[in-house]
């Protein structure tokens, strides 16, 4: 019998992504862009935990996952990569599910409920869209890279109603940043309750 959402211990559920001009965030399997101060912000944000012995869940599609071989291994982490199609956990991934409701749910059920603090999305576009709209999902970082790229993968709309810019955020630097001649802008969009 599966398990409702309320039955489930809710866990924080936020999306991280850069995108450029047009909303691009990616190339073949590839981010089209060098900026490691702003990689590493990412890093640094999935990997924070409050304690030693807590672990974040990030949960990948599998294009982004065998896109980014070079992410491994990562500390306080667990992967979960979701496929239609894998019948079996790839290198270096925890787990595999098929749907994107059950890798939430792998961080909110026993034996990894007392573990895991955040729930982290990082790609690809299927799971940014699912990660938006599942009722847990209360944070959106989105890092402005103000250029163009060429592009073949784009960051879903967002909808501004629901999802508000914060004009200060903790541990976020709230200034425009610049790296190999590219400009870029930290930004986290927050999700109205109100709105909802």
């Amino acid at each position: 019998m599966e398990k409702s959402r309320d039955q489930v211990q809710k866990k924080p559920l936020r999306l991280i992504a850069a995108a450029c001009n047009g909303m691009g965030i990616g190339k073949d399997g590839k981010v089209p862009w060098c900026l490691p101060r702003e990689f590493q912000y990412f890093l640094d944000s999935i990997t924070r935990v409050s304690r030693p012995g807590k672990l974040n869940l990030l949960i990948w599609g599998k294009v982004c996952w065998f896109s980014n071989p070079e992410l491994f291994p990562l500390s306080n982490v667990l992967h979960v990569v979701v496929s239609t199609k894998l019948t079996t956990t790839p290198d270096h991934a925890h787990f595999v599910t098929s749907d994107f409701e059950s890798a939430v749910n792998l961080a909110s059920e026993r034996p990894l409920a007392d573990l895991i603090e955040t729930v982290w999305v990082i790609g690809g576009r299927q799971m940014y869209e699912e990660g938006m709209k599942h009722p847990w999902c209360d944070l959106v970082y989105l890092t402005d890279i103000m250029a163009d790229f060429d592009c073949d993968v784009f960051f879903p709309e967002l909808d501004r109603k629901l999802f508000v810019l914060q004009n200060r955020f903790p541990d976020v630097a709230c200034d425009i940043q610049e790296e190999n001649g590219i400009k870029y802008k930290f930004q986290v969009f927050k999700k109205e309750v109100d709105n909802v």
